[in-house]
């Protein structure tokens, strides 16, 4: 039988198997377990087996247990790992051992790549799924403590000296903090905020690790790596990852696995300050470009609403603007402007910032109209964009109790008053486009609003808009003049609210052009104090 073990075909089981080069260890054993023959791989492999011996301390434990009429069993001796086939054969079984160290070994490198892949991709993912700079360091330090190391630093580069930083201990919530420091203190990691390659692991001194490297009560450090977190075009950053010194330092493959982390969450800060800065940039460029707040200027009443043609946005092509200004005679004059260019969106509010530019820096001239207008028509006219505007001025000022207005428009629908008893005026202005012609030609009009009277700029977005029952009727002239006639003697801001109210309940959910109203009003008195600074006062015409 011994003989008949030792020369046994290598593939006795499976044909189609790739069988190791080395031989193959055999063993034969009764059905009480009693050994009975092996061949001289098994002899090598247990020593302690010999013909006569029960399985049971002669042999790997796993292989005695799996003696029987059962399938392949597994297990390891020494730091190999082998399969052992049985083939029966009367009451004998012949075990059939096979070395899978080096399978066992690509399957768990394999696993290995297949987990750090997965991590990987679901890395990226948690990184982008934020453009919060500060989340975004939160996230790669907890993913870096919780994956990688026992704790994680993440620092992002600064110009004041103090770094913007984020600590994550394994198990532990991120913690932000800015650090006053030298990071030179730490080797390789002033490189590494400036992009330089990361120093090998077993290149850094774990015990000269300065102190605010290290977590509260995080005990001794075995290990440190510091890499790069890599930008687009600049540093994003630099990590560090401590190991603790009960634990194996970093292995080769660690320490590129954690480069390969750091590109992504590199990229993912950098993209979060590009975000940021574009997101500051957008503010201040918006706040320019956004309709102002408006209240009583010289004794004058202004209030304005706007709404944008698109839900979402904040700014299109319709504006207005109200300027204190002086007139010729040393009067002080306000002067409001409404307008609406031609388009929709970021286009046409950028050719509307340019527009109320050019009338802030045409102020000196804002009692003359015409001329006013003109010098706008030719600077519209050098525009490539061929984009044109259409305007209404007036010039407001406080005498006594009423206020005297000039209105001109300029391509645009003239303005409406609205009299005390209800009555709804249009005044007779008019005027051409402007950015179309080389010439323009305009016509004022002088208004008086006694008390409790409005003028109102608006532009078409209010009496083109479409809704209503159907939802394509215009809101229209007619309907407009109705609810002026219902805002007698009420306050700017009042008038202005209810007509965009009522304008904005037409549409409903339908489309629409941009919307804006300007309402310039004589208050009906001044409030005075009680005597003796008690009480509400009163109001006098």
């Amino acid at each position: 039988m011994a003989d008949r073990a030792r020369t046994a075909p290598a593939t006795p089981v499976d044909a189609g198997r790739e069988w190791a080069a080395a031989p193959i260890a055999a063993v034969v054993a009764d059905g009480s377990g009693v050994i009975r023959s092996l061949n001289e791989a098994a002899r090598m492999l247990f020593p302690a087996a010999a013909p006569g011996r029960p399985l049971d301390g002669a042999v790997a434990d796993w292989l005695a247990a799996a003696h029987g009429p059962g399938g392949v069993a597994r297990g390891e001796v020494g730091e190999r790992s082998f399969a052992a086939h049985p083939i029966l054969h009367g009451d004998a079984v012949t075990w059939w051992l096979v070395d899978e160290t080096d399978a066992r070994v690509a399957r768990d490198a394999l696993a290995r790549e297949q987990e750090r892949t997965a991590f990987l991709s679901d890395a990226s993912a948690a990184l982008l799924g934020s453009l919060n700079l500060e989340r975004c360091m939160e996230v790669a330090a907890r993913l870096a403590a919780e994956h990688l190391a026992d704790a994680a630093l993440v620092l992002a580069p600064t110009h004041s000296g103090s770094f913007p930083a984020v600590a994550c201990v394994r198990g532990g919530e991120p913690a932000r903090s800015r650090l006053v420091i030298d990071p030179d203190e730490l080797p390789g990691l002033g490189e590494a905020l400036q992009g330089f390659p990361p120093v090998p692991s077993r290149w850094l001194d774990p015990d000269a690790a300065p102190s605010w490297v290290l977590p509260a009560g995080f005990g001794p450090v075995g290990s440190i790596v510091v890499t790069p977190l890599p930008g687009h075009g600049v540093p994003a950053g630099a990590l560090v990852l401590l190991r603790r010194g009960d634990r194996a330092s970093f292995s080769d493959q660690e320490e590129l696995f954690a480069r390969l982390f750091a590109a992504r969450a590199g990229a993912a800060m950098s993209a979060a300050r590009v975000f940021a800065l574009q997101a500051s940039i957008t503010d201040t460029l918006m706040r320019e470009l956004l309709p102002p707040t408006l209240e009583q200027l010289g004794g004058v009443e202004f209030a304005g609403r706007y709404r944008p043609a698109r839900d979402g946005e904040r700014i299109g092509g319709d504006f207005y603007d109200v300027h204190s200004a002086v007139t010729a005679d040393g009067d002080d004059e306000s002067l409001a402007v409404l307008g609406d260019v031609c388009g929709k969106g970021l286009e046409a509010a950028v050719l509307t910032g340019k527009i109320r530019t050019t009338l802030r820096a045409l102020l000196p001239m804002a009692g003359e109209h015409h001329r006013l207008l003109d010098l706008l028509n030719r600077t519209l006219g050098d525009n490539a964009d061929a984009r044109y505007v259409t305007l209404v001025l007036a010039s407001a000022r406080r005498e006594g109790a009423t206020v005297r207005l000039r209105v001109t428009a300029a391509g645009h629908p003239p303005p409406l008053i609205v009299r005390a008893d209800g009555r709804v005026e249009e005044a007779e202005t008019q005027g051409s486009l402007i950015g179309v012609l080389p010439e323009i030609e305009s016509v004022s009009a002088d208004v008086t609003l006694n008390p409790g009277e409005t003028c109102l700029l608006y532009t078409d977005g209010i009496i083109e808009a479409k809704g209503g029952p159907l939802g394509d009727a215009m809101f229209g002239e007619d309907r407009l003049h109705q609810a002026l006639a219902e805002c007698a003697n009420m306050p700017a801001d009042a008038v202005v609210e209810r007509v965009q109210m009522l304008a904005s309940q037409w549409i409903g959910r339908g489309t629409h052009d941009d919307m804006a109203v300007l309402a310039i009003t004589a208050p009906r008195g001044q409030h005075l104090a009680a005597v003796g600074g008690h009480g509400r006062g009163r109001y006098t015409a």
